[in-house]
């Protein structure tokens, strides 16, 4: 949803000039100078009043110079285009400099505050009303990656000066001088401490911080909208529809006692009490519960599937705790999402997954009959914060919905599994020759510990859970899921490699001894997808290559993974011969947000440096089954017809490989 400057007329010839160049400047570069107020601007304000903000910010600069002349509709209005004299660069103009700076001390006001003002009220720049206004709707910048929100964490831990120092110098390209004049007319008491703690947050790769500020993360003028407080509404109008039924009520008694046809025993009536019960979505009477036998025979086997379970479904308290915390989580509670989740409200009435204790806590885990599960967690002493989780869960299937956590520790985690798990096992991806062991679940479907796979330190072992579908909805299907830091663990599959001549082959389930081995060289690259949401992650063989001088070949791995907003991650791997069976593959590369090595993205080149057992260097390239032909050029030339090429080169050779794929078509490697 595009946000614009409000609508503007053409000034008449009585306006003066500094408010004509200043409004033009204004509406021509509007996206920026908003872009610029947002990043300035506390994220502490939250998304929502931060974006009204911004925009607030940049509405109110004209108003330092003189007021804007109006048109007959009352609207501002803009200057008349100037005729004739060559154009210019407007950034550079005193008026858009004006503007800039009355941007920047606006937005900086919002973490003043005087020494007599409380600690814990928000600055006067904060609680001053400011136009625009919205109701009803909640207003946020599209989600960007993971880097992006990582450097929205990082700024939201330093100053607002520091911020503002960074969007100046990496947005607006401001020397550093300029941007301290700028920061110091602002009103910044140390304004070359903010330029060098901007250019410390910026580092050495100021391209890639300068791309990433200039993303939708932190775009205010394209924004998504949710519904903001639909339940509590509904509440205050049933509220306050009781309320005047009450006070109509008296009234009518109070006119009945004064006319002396009343009585001194005097109750109200239980419809206009029962009318101040909050209810709907947030009522546990109203919850969602599948039969238990409902997943053996319906065609929708996901989170809507599974029944409640655990010893405390009928504790309306707990649910009515869990249930208020959703709606409005408590200013001091654990949140975490997966990425791309919302954390609001249910919009309908949820279905209750579970509701019991687990060690200290008593957990709650919802699902909103859409996109999200919920876990509710809470200790059972009364002390402490509360927890909440939210997780992606759309479009779930046998195998993305057949676990949750619903607890978890540094070095372990316990699962609900789903009632058509009928066998559960873990096993070790680092040891592929090891059997499964069999995993304990007791009669609520909880898991026994199941071992995390390491945070830190080497790479030892990676713990998963080998699990079963049971017969009455598919056969013999085994299945492996991984704990990547989410509520719903990863799906983890396998692609062989196909045969000359065979059609492409899809994604298989990794339990069988090749699909192992793969797993066993690949394993340890699934420590960089913790966090990210990944729904699922596949290990495609797309070429085996002989290598020269050897008797032994290579294989070439795509790993990619899938997250539950769609984007996905792709690492390319080479996996040479190795004494180890668990020797880590080489990435070569890694691409994000790509199509790469799925079903949209069906080709794949890839290159490499090789040293051969006599110390002689290759380029080794390889494509996958389309590729007939490949060619590398650069400062050594060589081509080869067939999907695999070897060509000696040193090691530091610039080379360019393109390949030729079957039926037309070019495509270079990847980086």
């Amino acid at each position: 949803m595009p946000l614009h400057p409000p609508p503007l007329r053409i000034l008449g010839p009585g306006a003066r000039p500094c408010v004509k160049e200043a409004e033009a400047a204004l509406v021509e570069h509007y996206p920026r100078l908003v872009r610029l107020a947002y990043l300035t601007l506390p994220p502490a304000l939250g998304r929502h009043r931060r974006v009204l903000a911004a925009h607030a910010a940049v509405q109110r600069a004209v108003r330092g110079s003189a007021r804007p002349a109006k048109g007959a509709d009352g609207l501002p209005a803009v200057p008349a285009p100037r005729s004739g004299g060559a154009a210019r660069d407007s950034t550079h103009t005193p008026a858009y400099a004006g503007v800039r700076l009355r941007v920047v001390r606006s937005a900086l006001a919002y973490e003043r505050k005087p020494r007599w003002w409380p600690g814990r009220l928000p600055s006067p720049a904060a609680l001053r009303p400011s136009v625009p206004v919205v109701r009803g709707l909640r207003l946020f910048p599209r989600a960007g990656g993971m880097d992006e929100f990582a450097l929205d964490r990082t700024l939201a831990d330093v100053p607002a000066p520091v911020r503002a120092a960074l969007g100046l110098r990496l947005l607006e390209s401001l020397s550093c001088d300029s941007t301290r004049a700028l920061l110091a007319e602002a009103g910044v008491a140390g304004p070359a401490d903010a330029v060098h703690a901007a250019e410390r947050v910026a580092g050495t790769d100021q391209d890639r911080v300068r791309r990433m500020l200039r993303s939708e993360e932190f775009d205010p003028c394209t924004v998504q909208t949710r519904p903001s407080d639909l339940l509590r509404r509904r509440h205050r109008v049933r509220a306050g529809a009781a309320a005047l039924v009450l006070l109509a009520t008296a009234g009518g008694l109070a006119l009945s006692a004064g006319s002396g046809a009343g009585t001194d025993d005097v109750r109200l009536p239980a419809p206009a009490l029962r009318g101040t019960v909050p209810g709907g979505a947030l009522d546990p009477a109203a919850l969602l519960r599948t039969a238990p036998g409902q997943w053996a025979d319906t065609s929708r086997v996901d989170f809507s599937a599974w029944p409640p379970r655990g010893g405390r479904t009928g504790d309306r308290k707990l649910l009515e705790r869990a249930l208020g915390s959703w709606a409005d989580p408590p200013a001091d509670a654990a949140l975490t999402t997966t990425p791309g989740t919302t954390v609001v409200p249910p919009a309908q009435h949820p279905r209750l997954l579970f509701a019991g204790e687990l060690g200290r806590e008593a957990v709650v885990l919802f699902h909103d009959g859409g996109v999200r599960v919920v876990r509710y967690a809470e200790a059972l002493s009364g002390k402490g914060s509360p927890a909440l989780d939210f997780a992606r869960v759309d479009d779930a299937d046998v195998t993305t919905a057949a676990a949750v956590a619903v607890s978890r520790t540094g070095r372990s985690a316990r699962y609900l599994l789903a009632p058509w798990v009928a066998e559960s096992a873990t096993r070790d991806l680092l040891t592929p020759g090891t059997p499964s062991q069999p995993l304990a679940v007791d009669p609520d479907g909880i898991t026994a510990a199941v071992p995390r796979p390491a945070q830190g330190g080497g790479c030892v072992s990676w713990p998963v859970m080998q699990l079963r579908s049971s017969e009455k909805i598919v056969e013999r299907h085994a299945f492996l899921v991984t704990d990547l830091g989410e509520l719903a663990p990863a799906h983890l599959t396998h692609t062989p490699r196909p045969g000359s001549g065979a059609p492409a082959r899809q994604p298989r389930e990794a339990t069988g001894p090749e699909a192992l081995t793969g797993w066993a060289r690949t394993a340890c690259s699934l420590r960089d997808l913790r966090g990210a949401g990944v729904r699922a992650v596949n290990n495609w063989q797309f070429a085996r290559q002989p290598l020269p001088g050897t008797r032994s070949s290579a294989d070439w791995m795509c790993t990619r993974a899938d997250t539950w907003t769609g984007p996905g991650r792709v690492l390319v791997q080479f996996v040479p011969p190795a004494a180890s069976p668990t020797a880590r593959a080489e990435v070569v590369s890694d691409r994000r947000n790509t199509a790469l090595c799925s079903r949209f993205g069906q080709h794949v080149v890839a290159d490499t440096r090789w040293k051969a057992p006599t110390g002689a260097w290759y380029v080794l390239a390889a494509g996958s089954r389309a590729v007939e032909r490949i060619e590398v050029a650069g400062s050594v030339r060589g081509d080869s017809d067939g999907p695999t090429l070897a060509v000696r080169a040193p090691q530091d050779t610039a080379v360019r490989v393109n390949a030729y794929l079957r039926g037309g078509g070019t495509m270079s490697s990847v980086r």
